[in-house]
Formats: C-alpha cells, sequence, structure tokens
C-alpha cells in the first residue's frame, strides 16, 4: 500500500529531473566548444560546483572509468551523470540530448557543404571562444586537483603523466600505467586478492561487448559501398575500439575510409575533421557530416547511431559497478591512479590548447578573465562562451 501511495511523487520527481537534464545537456551540448577537456571543465562547473549534484571525487571517478573505456570520454562522462541522476532514463536522455544539437549543427553544415562545396567560417567567432575555453579547462583542473591529487603517490602518478603525455605517449598507457602503480602500492599492503575482482569485472564486460561489432565488421568487404547499414557498422565498431583525441580518430579515418575503403578523398577527410573540431559537443560528430557527404540524410542518422551507441552499452553495463570500484581496495586504488593520470592529461591538452588559442595581449586577457568568473563567481560557462563568441566578431570588425 504504501508503494502504491508513493508512486505518484516518484513518477513526478523522476519527470522533474528527466525534464532538468534534458534542459542542461542541451544547453551543453550547443555551447561547449573545445573538445573533450573543455566539455569536462563545463560539466564540473555545472554539476559539482554549481548544482553539487556530484562530489568533485565522483566526478572524478567518472572521468576516470570513462577514460578506461573506448569511445567520446566526456560523452560518456555525461551519460554517467544522467545515470546517476535518473537510472537508464537519465542514462538515455542526458546522452542524446548532448548529442542532438551537434548532429544537427553538423548535419546542416554538411548539407550546404555538399551543395556549395566548402565550410562556412567561424574563425572570427572562435577566436574569442577559444581563450574562453582556455579559462574554463585551467579552473577546473584546479578545482579538482584538491581531491584528484590529495596524496603523494597521486602527485607522483600525474607529474609523471605530464612528462609522458608532453613527449607523446599514447593515452591509454599513462592512464593503465597509473592505475596499476597507486594499485600495486594497495594490493601489496592490504594483500587482498578479492579486492582486484571488480576492476577485473569491469575490464572484462568492456571487452566483451567490444569483441561484438569488430567480428561483425570483419565480414567488410574492401569493395563494401557506403550505404547506411555499412556507415552504421563501420562506425559502431569505431566507436567500441577506439581511445584517445580526434587527432586519433583523424588517423584511423585516413587508414580506414581513404586508404581501405576508399569512402572518401583526404581534402573531404580533412573537411569532415575542421567540422567536427570548430562545432560545439562531441568531436565525433565528424562520423555525422562523413555519413551525409556519402548517404545523406540516413547516412549522417547511421554514422551517428553507430559511434555513440557503443558508449551508452558500455556505460549502461559499467554505470552500477562505480560504488563496487570504491568498495574494494585495490580497485579503489586503481581508479585513484586513473584519476590522477586523467588529470595529467587534461593539463598537457589544456596546454596546447592554449598555445593556439592564446596569440595576443587581448586573448591572453579574455582567458583569465573566464578563470577568475567560473573560480571565484561561478559565472556561467555558457554565458561566457556567448561573451567571447561577440568579442571575437567585434574584434574581426575592428581589425579590417
Amino acid at each position: 500500500m504504501c508503494s502504491n501511495e508513493w508512486w505518484p511523487w516518484e513518477v513526478s520527481i523522476l519527470v522533474s529531473s528527466l525534464i532538468e537534464l534534458a534542459l542542461i545537456f542541451l544547453r551543453l551540448g550547443c555551447t561547449a566548444f573545445g573538445g573533450p577537456a573543455a566539455h569536462l571543465a563545463m560539466m564540473e562547473q555545472e554539476f559539482v560546483v554549481r548544482r553539487e549534484w556530484l562530489t568533485k571525487a565522483e566526478f572524478l571517478d567518472r572521468v576516470g572509468v570513462a577514460s578506461l573505456i573506448p569511445g567520446p570520454s566526456s560523452t560518456e562522462v555525461a551519460i554517467y551523470i544522467g545515470y546517476s541522476r535518473a537510472g537508464i532514463p537519465g542514462l538515455m536522455l542526458a546522452g542524446l540530448c548532448f548529442i542532438l544539437p551537434a548532429g544537427l549543427i553538423v548535419a546542416a553544415i554538411a548539407a550546404a557543404y555538399v551543395s556549395y562545396g566548402a565550410l562556412p567560417a567561424f574563425q572570427s567567432a572562435l577566436s574569442g571562444i577559444k581563450p574562453v575555453v582556455v579559462g574554463i579547462i585551467a579552473q577546473a583542473i584546479a578545482s579538482l586537483a584538491t581531491s584528484g591529487l590529495n596524496s603523494w603517490p597521486k602527485r607522483v602518478v600525474f607529474a609523471i603523466g605530464v612528462v609522458f603525455a608532453g613527449l607523446g605517449l599514447g593515452s591509454l598507457p599513462i592512464l593503465f600505467g597509473g592505475g596499476i602503480a597507486i594499485a600495486a602500492k594497495s594490493f601489496f599492503q592490504e594483500r587482498d586478492w578479492k579486492s582486484i575482482k571488480p576492476m577485473g569485472l569491469l575490464l572484462l564486460g568492456v571487452a566483451a561487448v567490444a569483441a561484438v561489432p569488430i567480428a561483425i565488421s570483419l565480414t567488410m568487404a574492401r569493395a563494401a559501398a557506403p550505404n547506411p547499414i555499412n556507415l552504421f557498422l563501420y562506425f559502431a565498431k569505431l566507436g567500441s575500439v577506439l581511445y584517445g583525441s580526434g587527432y586519433v580518430l583523424l588517423s584511423f579515418l585516413d587508414r580506414d575510409l581513404v586508404g581501405h575503403l576508399h569512402w572518401l578523398s583526404r581534402p573531404e577527410l580533412l573537411d569532415a575533421s575542421s567540422v567536427g573540431q570548430f562545432t560545439p559537443g562531441p568531436v565525433f560528430t565528424t562520423a555525422t557530416f562523413i555519413g551525409y557527404l556519402r548517404s545523406g540524410p540516413m547516412g549522417a542518422v547511421a554514422a551517428t547511431v553507430g559511434i555513440f551507441l557503443p558508449s551508452f552499452l558500455f556505460v549502461a553495463m559499467t554505470g552500477k559497478h562505480l560504488v563496487n570500484l570504491r568498495k574494494a581496495a585495490a580497485s579503489a586504488a586503481f581508479l585513484d591512479g586513473i584519476n590522477a593520470a586523467a588529470l595529467s592529461l587534461m593539463v598537457v591538452v589544456g596546454y596546447y590548447f592554449a598555445a593556439d588559442a592564446i596569440q595576443n595581449s587581448a586573448t591572453a586577457a579574455i582567458a583569465v578573465a573566464a578563470f577568475l568568473s567560473t573560480r571565484f563567481y561561478k559565472v556561467n560557462s555558457a554565458l561566457l562562451i556567448a561573451l567571447g563568441a561577440f568579442l571575437g566578431l567585434a574584434f574581426s570588425h575592428l581589425v579590417r
């Protein structure tokens, strides 16, 4: 009886949470410029600082696990946040609302590209947006470091990670190396084999999910046509195995779609990659552009669903295990090492992004103002992004 009496209230709370999630992630999907590090910085400000839905440690755990599984890490963090807030419905809604604005924007640009053979110019607005993103990333790193680097072993892992990432070592060895180093220290103190089990189960599950599209894709012939079905299969495989940045994505696409399947010319691939980089939301919407280019609107839908679907499956499968990871000493230590290493990657990516974005005293001043605004006054990142775009456009007109 009690459960029946409370059921309408539970539905009302769930619906309210879902509406709130949808509105927040639609806004983030429209304003999250700058790639994964910037996306994570904006989510940290939104869900840790402003709304306090997660603690810094809980947010870092989601960043750490998302770094361990293939696919677009910032999108997977968005999906984890949706899951922690409203279960499976929240998982679906958060991911879809974060991806949808970027997908629609990229599809519209692809349609214009097919019609006119060139990309629209966004460089003026981006010149103001980029330094804002630098300030937001710097604030997130400063905030997350207080909980992610609260012991000397974590600080050592972080420092080593910065050095190796700066030297060009891949992200996966840095993440696993940091996790194993901290886990080994914990294991030799505790000597508890059972504490490794949660992380082992997590990694086995990820491998099992990734094996399915890989096996299917092996049947794809060299002369396969880029129809919606083949686009879906190819991008589902890619979303199941790809770690790393948009540059890693570009190398896979160049090898497969230019060199092997001959679905694209190299100039088309570079244009597709550029669109994914300068539009808001996930960089993996490069797949949307390619799908539209080769098979129209249905191809865009097939490629987008294919590259993002594995992320939803990975998060649905692993989301409930986050608590278990924290309960087992060695697995929790492994996660701590992953988190420290992930912060080191954010620092290096932020540095490279800053080197590209800060070209003069004006852009440096914008970056500092964005850092101070988010760090001390909690100004909404979307407002800062819009202001940065306005300043970029205004400055471009002044110098003409």
